[in-house]
């Protein structure tokens, strides 16, 4: 069953990080929407992925038809159009182009491909990837021992917050590897899947569900640096601060568990296109803004001019890269799994 506002959220995600990047990128309104605080938007698509894949698997058996489902259904949505956007980075970095991102020799092309590490933006994907592997551990103890699951968790978040989320990153033989990107993302995987646990059995009473309950979603620009009340740390470090993590996970409980799924402020036409388009627009944006941003035009056009464009670009990305592509690669292995079925298996 599709939670239809859910497709608004992981768009709001993706125009969080476009807007925060334009902030910083032309320092429109001084950069009060930039200071790194696209890493909210980041951070609602790590929840987002450890929801879903909580919510559509871990009621399933943990079988190997299952799996192989699980695992193509993933790489067919993130891999190929990260693929593209990576060798195209390579292509165009060594002809001294910077169009792309920076990739500027076999090694750096190499961590990017293994998933290791992850210039500008793309710094998310390797994260994302190495969840998929460890969310098939979490699908392994649901079937008989759920409960280690939660012991699990709390063990990972104990120890990343006592020994100060350790900073594992470097190069082997030149080939970068940034493991603190993948530390500082796991608590908000981690809910995630916790919320996607309890969303099909966890009972919440009518009289609390309402639809205004969306504004709360106003809680993450409260947030910002440039214009969060708080004092503290926590405004700055963002990924490593657990009242950052206390915020965005209640926000995530109350648009996921509270709000009504007909609200029109999140389940709508607009909310199901970003929806879609929200992964290419993510991956494509910064080297818009950055082209737009030389043109001699006031910063509002620069902004209007950049949206749409980057949004032309993903829907021309989902429609005509993406969405075949990933047919492609689920039908191929629908193929192959199908011709390695006995034939009597196969008549029953």
């Amino acid at each position: 069953m599709e939670i239809r506002k859910l497709n608004s959220l992981r768009g709001l995600a993706a125009l969080i990080v476009f807007l925060t990047h334009f902030s910083d990128i032309t320092q429109w309104l001084d950069g009060a929407l930039g200071g790194g605080a696209g890493a909210y938007g980041v951070m609602l698509f790590f929840l987002l992925s450890g929801f879903l894949m909580s919510y559509l698997y871990l009621d399933k058996d943990f079988a190997a038809h299952s799996v192989k489902r699980y695992l193509v259904a993933r790489f067919a949505r993130v891999v190929p159009l990260y693929v593209l956007v990576v060798f195209a980075s390579f292509a165009l970095t060594k002809v001294g182009s910077e169009l792309l991102y920076h990739i500027p020799d076999h090694q750096a092309l190499l961590g990017h491909l293994l998933f290791l590490y992850g210039d500008s933006v793309l710094w998310s994907v390797p994260p994302e990837v190495q969840f998929y592997c460890l969310f098939m551990l979490l699908w392994a103890l649901a079937a008989d021992r759920r409960g280690y699951i939660y012991l699990l968790i709390v063990g990972c978040l104990l120890l990343l917050f006592f020994t100060n989320f350790p900073r594992i990153y470097g190069d082997i033989y030149g080939v970068p590897y940034n493991q603190f990107t993948v530390l500082r993302s796991l608590p908000y995987f981690f809910i995630g899947v916790i919320f996607g646990l309890h969303y099909k059995t966890l009972i919440i009473p009518a009289y609390l569900k309402k639809h205004r309950f969306v504004f709360v979603l106003c809680l993450i620009p409260l947030m910002y640096p440039e214009l969060s009340p708080i004092t503290s740390e926590a405004k700055n470090r963002m990924w490593l601060s657990y009242e950052v993590l206390l915020v965005m996970s209640s926000v995530f409980f109350c648009v996921v568990f509270l709000v009504p799924d007909n609200n029109i402020l999140l389940a709508n036409k607009v909310g199901d296109f970003f929806g879609k388009i929200s992964y290419s627009l993510y991956l494509l944006h910064v080297p818009v803004i950055v082209q737009v941003n030389q043109l001699a035009l006031q910063v509002e056009f620069k902004l209007i001019l950049s949206l749409i464009i980057s949004v032309v670009l993903a829907y021309v990305s989902f429609r005509c890269f993406e969405r075949p592509v990933a047919r492609i690669i689920k039908r191929f292995a629908g193929r192959s799994a199908s011709s390695s079925v006995p034939t009597s298996q196969c008549v029953q």
